[in-house]
């Protein structure tokens, strides 16, 4: 019945279920709110399952495809598709809302509503970011996305949040003003047309290029985020709530990095090659500066936050190495790094919520108190570090391995994040969790419910089954991947 409309349903179900919720009014209707929340949020996975079930691995073409005039003036069009570089990432964003509505049941006890409705239509916003083929919806999508993450920020986050969440907001609204500009001028170098494969076609000259190229890696790289313009993204996370820095790094750093491989790679495939040694700079000072800025942070938040620019860091450097196991290995690590620091936000979040405080040296010995949060613990502080058998090793040895066969010191730099990443967390971990209790507050610390069992250990599974068997996920990637690399092989100077 529905096999025609799965992209609008995995689209508008969380969108309408946040607007249901919203309905419940005050927070004396908060169980209720909780309720049909965590039912909007199980139906939005449930309508998305037949993407993975129903999806093609061995075509390149875009997949569950709908098509409806939506502003015919302008020849703009309601135009849904998705090919094996963009499903797997709406089943996570899909995924990732179900356990964020789950860890916000008791902890969030003002404004109930509101936030569960904000995380629904926001997960519905990035779903249509994933899936949008027209260039008018995906900006639509695109800057929707940014209202509920700023509304998170600013109405429950932390003491500074107004201040985190305008920073956040400026910096993403000036690198999306120029993306709508090139837009725009893509709108009349293809004839009149916004359809995103059709500008995958369109014959752009160098100077146009380059300067587009600029615009959207302005736009895409503040997502990420990349070195320099990342500055925003350690406040974003300090201040957001526990729900919001899961989203955040989960899923909202990922649609940068969807940004170059629909747009910068086979819009501007001769830029994107002339260019590709000043994106490797900055992915390589990415992984390696800001891994020795994670070394001295005080604030557990602060210091995951700037692991995730690291490893968001290997992920544009893998797109660049224009080969297919770098570009796979980009999009492992980027479902990866979804599980990971999900999961390291969220033990945060479980021992903030208990002693209200981030800062390392205010914990210690807490093996003794929390067992089994401290082994659940450890298995994604490993996964931080890019253990073999957990997923954070599989993209970030794919990535290495690629970088080795372009140039050995880009492989060589690169692989300095296993060290690093190693070294900031596991220091990181021990101070926290080994040791004997010297805080009398750590003493009255009670283990992890049941709830919060639920939502680890789901996690960690995922994260020990795409470890030890990557295939499903790569073979998902493999065709669309080769395919975008024989694109962008292809000049497009007139």
């Amino acid at each position: 019945m529905f096999g025609q409309s799965i992209l609008s349903l995995v689209i508008w179900v969380p969108i309408l279920a946040g607007v249901a919720v919203l309905a419940t009014g005050s927070d004396r209707n908060a169980a209720l709110a909780r309720w049909i929340a965590l039912a909007g949020a199980l139906l939005g996975l449930i309508v998305a399952i037949p993407l993975a079930t129903g999806f093609d691995t061995g075509t390149s073409a875009m997949q569950f495809v709908e098509k409806a005039a939506w502003i015919p003036a302008f020849n703009i069009h309601y135009h849904l598709g998705v090919d094996g570089i963009s499903m797997p990432l709406i089943l996570l964003n899909s995924f990732i809302t179900v356990l964020v509505v789950i860890a916000g049941w008791q902890v969030i006890q003002d404004k109930v509503a509101q936030y569960m409705a904000a995380f629904l239509i926001m997960s519905g916003l990035i779903n249509g970011v994933f899936a949008a083929l027209d260039g008018i919806l995906f900006y639509v999508f695109f800057e929707g996305m940014l209202i509920p993450l700023y509304l998170i920020v600013g109405v429950w986050g932390g003491p500074n949040r107004v201040y985190a969440a305008f920073k956040f907001f400026l910096y993403t609204l000036l690198g999306s003003l120029l993306m709508l500009v090139s837009m725009i001028y893509l709108y009349f170098q293809s004839g009149g047309s916004f359809d995103i494969q059709t500008w995958h076609t369109t014959t752009l000259g160098m100077t146009a290029q380059t300067l587009m190229f600029f615009a959207f890696l302005l736009a895409f790289g503040v997502k990420v985020p990349m070195w320099p313009v990342h500055t925003w993204l350690p406040d974003a996370h300090v201040e957001a709530p526990t729900g919001g820095s899961v989203v955040l790094a989960a899923i909202t750093l990922k649609v940068g990095a969807y940004g170059f491989l629909r747009f910068i790679l086979p819009i501007l495939p001769d830029a994107s090659h002339e260019l590709a040694w000043f994106v490797i700079t900055l992915s390589l000072i990415a992984v390696a500066y800001i891994g020795l800025v994670a070394l001295v942070q005080a604030d557990m938040k602060k210091l995951i936050a700037y692991s995730s620019i690291a490893h968001m860091g290997f992920v544009t450097l893998g797109f660049f190495m224009f080969n297919p196991l770098g570009l796979e290995g980009g999009l492992v690590q980027m479902i990866s790094h979804g599980f990971v620091s999900a999961a390291l936000f969220l033990c945060i979040g479980v021992m903030y919520d208990r002693l209200h405080s981030r800062q390392i040296k205010d914990y210690g010995g807490l093996v003794n108190k929390m067992p089994v949060f401290a082994a659940f613990f450890m298995l994604f502080a490993m996964a931080n570090a890019g253990l073999p058998a957990t997923s954070g090793f599989v993209g970030e040895f794919m990535v290495i391995m690629a970088a080795t066969k372009v140039n050995f010191w880009f492989a060589f730099v690169a692989a300095t994040t296993l060290i690093l990443g190693a070294a900031y967390t596991l220091w990181m971990y021990k101070r926290v969790v080994f040791g004997k209790v010297t805080n009398p507050h750590v003493e009255e610390m009670r283990d992890v419910n049941a709830r919060e069992i639920l939502i680890l250990g789901v996690l960690a599974i995922c994260v020990l089954a795409m470890g030890l068997y990557p295939k499903p996920f790569t073979d998902v990637m493999y065709v669309s991947v080769v395919d975008l690399l024989a694109h962008v092989a292809q000049s497009k100077l007139p």
